[in-house]
């Protein structure tokens, strides 16, 4: 956190400096972002720059306290999620990847260890795989409270602040994502529940 508030202090100062170094702190998580939203790589990519591109083009605009005033974290993820649910609107029908290998590359962390039994590699990475398909299945609005509140990491109260909810609401949302998560992910498999998006939006 402390970080981040030396951060604003310095895009106040001179935004032209400091900006390249708000893309190495949160490009990578932004891209994360997008991409459990996502669920396709090189759209996730796209919104990563349009997201950066916005929030250099808002930093321009605004004044130096305002700047400092910023938590440049739950800011740039709710101009990153919104970027991704009006891509998401234009690319409805498109079906999400399932591929491990670009999961893995938007920072998926298999817990495996190098000396692993191939087996349990290949169980780890088909387990990696449902889990980000149950996920995407999730109704938008659930899938962005658990997206940046165990994926992003954010805190309850950071998660609140980027997607303008409050508290409690992000916690029941949250609650619920993990419970349906849990359910889809212990059905048998041949067991196919019905898509969250199905039941509510």
């Amino acid at each position: 956190m402390d970080a981040d508030l030396a951060l604003a202090a310095g895009l106040a100062t001179d935004l032209d400096l400091a900006f390249p170094t708000l893309v190495d702190a949160h490009a990578r998580r932004l891209f994360t972002i997008a991409n459990r939203y996502l669920g396709v790589p090189s759209d996730a990519e796209e919104v990563t720059q349009d997201a950066l591109v916005r929030a250099y083009d808002a930093l321009s605009s605004y004044d130096r306290d305002r700047i400092r005033a910023l938590r440049l974290r739950p800011w740039l993820a709710t101009i990153t999620l919104n970027l991704a649910r009006n891509r998401r609107r234009r690319i409805a029908d498109r079906r999400p990847a399932t591929s491990i290998e670009p999961l893995v590359k938007a920072g998926w962390q298999p817990m495996v260890t190098s000396n692993a039994l191939p087996s349990a590699i290949a169980e780890r990475r088909e387990e990696e795989r449902d889990l980000a398909i149950a996920l995407l299945s999730l109704a938008p609005r659930i899938r962005e409270a658990v997206v940046l509140r165990h994926v992003d990491g954010m805190s309850v109260t950071e998660t609140a602040v980027a997607l303008g909810r409050p508290e409690g609401t992000v916690k029941a949302q949250v609650a619920r994502g993990l419970a349906i998560l849990r359910r889809q992910l212990t059905s048998g498999p041949h067991d196919q529940p019905r898509s969250e998006k199905e039941k509510t939006a």
